[in-house]
């Protein structure tokens, strides 16, 4: 009787799900508009620039096809720069990972004063990042710098260094302020997915004889891996990004040694206003996003699937 109920209220011929759905659906449009608005039509408009010959020096707007992609795989400016952003995101991201995990476990123990080692560890998180490039271009400051003078105190440097003035250490430089800065974040996500872990796991562990490295090869890593891969994932494809550490730092210099992806398509397309050949650059800097993803994405596919066996 219920069931005929329903079937009079729905009417014939119609879904008894059809009026649930269409409102939700509904319901949905604004922000899917908004979506589209600032994320699918700008991808969409870079893309279509980038087969044109668009500048804003020039009244010519031709359609080239590929001629501006041509032009990249020939341009030493672009493979240096997509080296320095591939040498950048690996290293920080390594450095990053490695240094959060040690946080991380430090921090899952239990001590005095936990809660405000916790809260405090986050202050360089939180720190703006042209912030960040202005205390470190005063600390590595090749004249009056507290880093040089401390290593000179210690007999570790007998001259000044000139870190972000530099080719050989200037990129060096970035990437370790990029990980004083960025390594908490990394801790906070590799702390919450230690919390996920039973305890009782490697309390039998401690039981049957096991060490403390021993549980944490044999007990956490394998089931802290999933989150382990998903941080790495974030922090890569930020890394890979990067524009204002460096911006502020050293402006891609000296002689382009820390030119990045990011920084050379913001003087292409707002320097020399090529939108064309910068909009190929950022459309050849999203596919490699891509790339680093999916290949993230198959590892994590892979341990997920260790894990469930």
């Amino acid at each position: 009787m219920t069931g005929s109920i329903a079937h009079r209220i729905a009417g014939p011929g119609r879904s008894r799900l059809g009026p649930v759905r269409i409102p939700a659906l509904l319901l949905l449009l604004p922000a899917a508009g908004a979506l589209a608005a600032v994320s699918v039509y700008p991808v969409g408009l870079g893309l279509w620039l980038s087969f044109r010959d668009t500048s804003l020096a020039a009244p010519d707007d031709a359609f080239l096809g590929l001629r501006n992609y041509q032009d990249l795989i020939a341009d030493p400016t672009f493979w240096n720069a997509w080296l320095h952003t591939v040498e950048f995101t690996v290293a920080s991201t390594l450095a990053e990972t490695l240094l959060g995990l040690g946080m991380a476990l430090i921090l899952y123990e239990w001590f005095i004063g936990r809660g405000l080692v916790r809260a405090a560890m986050l202050i360089p998180w939180a720190i703006p990042t042209v912030v960040t490039s202005k205390m470190f271009g005063w600390l590595f400051d090749g004249q009056n710098g507290i880093v040089n003078h401390l290593l000179r105190a210690t007999g570790l440097i007998d001259q000044n260094i000139n870190w972000y003035g530099s080719t050989d250490t200037a990129l060096l430089t970035i990437i370790i302020a990029d990980v004083w800065k960025t390594t908490p974040f990394m801790a906070l996500l590799l702390l919450a997915g230690l919390q996920t872990i039973p305890r009782s796991l490697s309390e039998a562990a401690l039981v049957d004889g096991a060490g403390p490295w021993a549980t944490f090869w044999r007990v956490r890593l394998p089931l802290l891996m999933p989150t382990l891969l998903i941080a790495a994932l974030f922090r890569a494809l930020d890394a890979f990004r990067i524009f204002d550490l460096v911006y502020v730092l050293t402006g891609g210099g000296p002689a382009d040694s820390t030119e990045t992806l990011s920084t050379l398509t913001y003087k292409t397309l707002f320097s020399t206003l090529q939108f064309g050949y910068g909009s190929a650059m950022a459309a050849t800097m999203f596919a490699t996003e891509v790339l680093i993803a999916g290949v993230f994405g198959a590892v994590l596919i892979r341990k997920l699937r260790e894990t469930e066996r």
